[in-house]
């Protein structure tokens, strides 16, 4: 290893951490989350959204404040019902329910395409709008003449979390676990203490709303006063966001998962609703009112430490100091849960087949950085702004939600008589159904000429993309197929490949080290497999005595759910170098099988090669590489192109290798 080569080894496992080890049969426990921890890293999002949400909706009804109480329920509500709903998801998707895989698996492909794509537009606006509301709070207490620098506070915190999350993912969430409970602890100490000093005032404050009710209603009238509400109701969906991010993230919850998952739910549910619910009363308790250069949260906690003298502000300093906290942990589920929808999507062929590729912290490294490289343009193209941000965020959030709602519908339809509690299920997902309904059409119609029509585009524009990828790969896929198609052909034909007057011993061909060997890169037992083998035969007819099959399980996003996945994939590999290694010996050649597992098949093969090498010294490596008909910037993009990696690193090993064309 190079001088260079080391310090750049060195400096990246500082920043990121050393490489993990897969034969590690702890990892899947050491970086699984317990219901606590979930509730930090997942919870956070849903929690925090209290930062924003209560105060849309209680600035939305004007001088009519008092019925932000009839909001507050109806947000509660609201709350336990998603959360129900969700809960049932966990139970029936207890590998991940995500609104992708809802969609996809009750609803079709399709439209679960379209609530993935909402989903990642989502979780970059989930870490915009995390990270710059967090910078808003942290403002509210800075002199004004600071504001020209919170644009550039926001951009470093969207930085710095993307370097935690390429560390991985235990890391990332128990540092911030202190931040959280912070947060928890300053914001139940303002609700408790701003309810309580205003306990004595109850009749006063009782008389004072029913005269503001018969106010409002002799001037709205009763219709006038329940649209208000429902408008109010509908601008506070921000409330509501992060709701799905534990069915979304159940990969990396600790056994059993469902339990786990429930419980973090519960955890979500509780909190979110007392923190909604408390703010929205002591808004009203202390008559907060929008303040330039302050969030209205500011506002009120300024309200309860005055006449506190400076432990006063030291409290509203904390506070403040842990709603920025708290809206930088929640930035962390869009980190946490943005790329593994887009690996689980990839995987399905709906986007680069690399997104679902681990790094060597077994993070998905490429859409870590996806994520993180768009939330940092469309931080500096909104300039951080909160009120724009939200508006997006909402209508991208409730689409996910209604289609995975509507597919539970379906679901509890289709099961109705054969399930015990489908009544209770129906019936929880149809009221779900039609508040989410009722919000995505709400916010769309009021907000559309605000910004909305912006979040629309950019969904269409990457479910546009989406489908045309998936089309790439579909008509790929049919050429591979094609290649499939000589397989029983030559596995019929004994004489294929076999020296003339060759026999096979009943004991297998004998091993030759000091004959020239093949040393083939497969990916399974496949047409492109043969096909190779055909391009080596066509030219070094009865040169090679000693057959080597290759292959490295690929650990993606799919494969690193558990143990039971990876011992799979080891079984997989294994059958498949069986069947080439048998179709070699019945034709009077010598030949094994080696394999290995890990995240980068580059590595594995150079790290494969010497031991090879040193037991045939006369070795030549091949591999067989698609040629498509028409080469462009997406086929360079959509495919890995792996040979070409391994052709280079060899080279520098002064190892052979040649790299054979398979024409589509």
């Amino acid at each position: 290893m190079t001088q260079n080569s080391s310090l750049g080894r060195k400096t990246k496992e500082l920043l990121f951490g050393k490489s993990l080890n897969l034969k590690d049969q702890s990892i899947f426990h050491n970086l699984s989350l317990v219901a606590f921890f979930a509730w930090v890293g997942l919870g956070s999002d849903g929690l925090s959204s209290s930062c924003y949400g209560p105060a849309e909706a209680y600035l939305a009804l004007g001088t009519h404040t008092f019925l932000a109480i009839f909001v507050g329920l109806a947000a509660v509500l609201t709350i336990f019902v998603i959360s129900a709903s969700y809960s049932q998801i966990i139970e029936l998707f207890p590998s991940g329910g995500g609104g992708y895989v809802v969609a996809s698996k009750l609803l079709n492909p399709t439209l679960g395409m379209v609530s993935g794509c909402a989903l990642l537009v989502d979780y970059v606006l989930t870490i915009t709008l995390s990270v710059a509301s967090g910078a808003d709070a942290l403002y509210s207490f800075l002199p004004l003449a600071w504001a020209p620098y919170k644009l550039i506070a926001a951009v470093f915190g969207v930085l710095l979390l993307i370097t935690l999350n390429l560390r991985g993912v235990k890391e990332s969430v128990t540092a911030l676990v202190p931040i959280f409970m912070v947060f928890v602890l300053t914001h139940a100490f303002a609700i408790i203490y701003g309810l309580g000093t205003h306990m004595g005032n109850l009749p006063a404050i009782a008389a004072r709303t029913a005269a503001d009710a018969s106010a409002a209603h002799s001037q709205l009238g009763m219709l006038g006063m329940i649209l208000l509400i429902l408008r109010a109701y509908s601008m506070g969906a921000g409330t509501y966001t992060g709701l799905e991010a534990v069915s979304n993230g159940l990969a990396i919850l600790r056994e059993p998962k469902v339990r786990t998952g429930r419980r973090t739910m519960t955890y979500m549910a509780v909190s979110l609703s007392v923190t909604v619910m408390g703010l929205i009363l002591t808004y009203i308790l202390f008559g907060v009112s929008e303040m330039k250069g302050k969030t209205l949260n500011a506002v009120l906690f300024g309200a309860i430490a005055h006449g506190f003298g400076a432990p006063g502000q030291a409290f509203v300093l904390v506070t403040l100091l842990s709603e920025a906290a708290i809206l930088f942990v929640a930035a962390q589920t869009g980190f946490l849960d943005g790329p593994r929808v887009l690996a689980n999507m990839a995987m399905d062929r709906w986007f680069p087949t690399r997104f679902a590729m681990l790094s060597d912290r077994l993070v998905t490294q490429k859409g870590i950085l996806l994520m993180g490289g768009a939330s940092l343009v469309l931080m500096i193209l909104s300039n951080g702004s909160v009120e724009l941000l939200i508006v997006l965020y909402s209508i991208n959030v409730f689409i996910t939600f209604v289609l995975s709602q509507l597919g539970m519908v379906r679901h509890w339809l289709q099961v109705r008589g054969r399930e015990k509690h489908w009544r209770k299920g129906l019936a929880l997902n149809g009221l779900g159904l039609v508040l989410c309904s009722f919000i995505l059409i709400t916010v769309t119609a009021v907000k559309f000429f605000e910004g909305g029509w912006a979040t629309l585009l950019v969904t269409g524009a990457v479910a546009a993309l989406a489908v045309f990828i998936r089309r790439h790969y579909d008509v790929t896929w049919g050429m591979l197929k094609k290649l499939d198609e000589l397989l029983p052909v030559v596995e019929a034909d004994e004489a294929f490949l076999a020296p003339e007057g060759a026999t096979c011993p009943a004991d297998g061909p004998a091993c030759n080290p000091g004959g020239k060997t093949a040393v083939l890169l497969v990916n399974g037992y496949n047409g492109l497999g043969i096909h190779t083998l055909l391009g080596i035969h066509r030219l070094f007819t009865g040169e090679f005595k000693n057959f080597v099959f290759v292959q490295v399980g690929m650990v993606d996003a799919g494969v690193f759910k558990g143990l039971e996945e990876m011992e799979a994939l080891k079984a997989h590999i294994k059958a498949d170098l069986d069947r080439y290694v048998e179709f070699m010996r019945a034709r009077g050649f010598y030949a094994e099988g080696v394999s290995a597992v890990g995240v980068d098949v580059v590595e594995e093969v150079v790290n494969l090669a010497p031991e090879i090498r040193q037991r045939f010294p006369k070795a030549i490596f091949f591999g067989g590489q698609l040629v498509f008909p028409n080469e462009t910037f997406f086929t360079r993009m959509l495919h890995n192109h792996i040979v070409f990696a391994v052709q280079r690193q060899l080279y520098r090993q002064g190892v052979a290798f040649v790299i054979m064309p398979i024409r589509l």
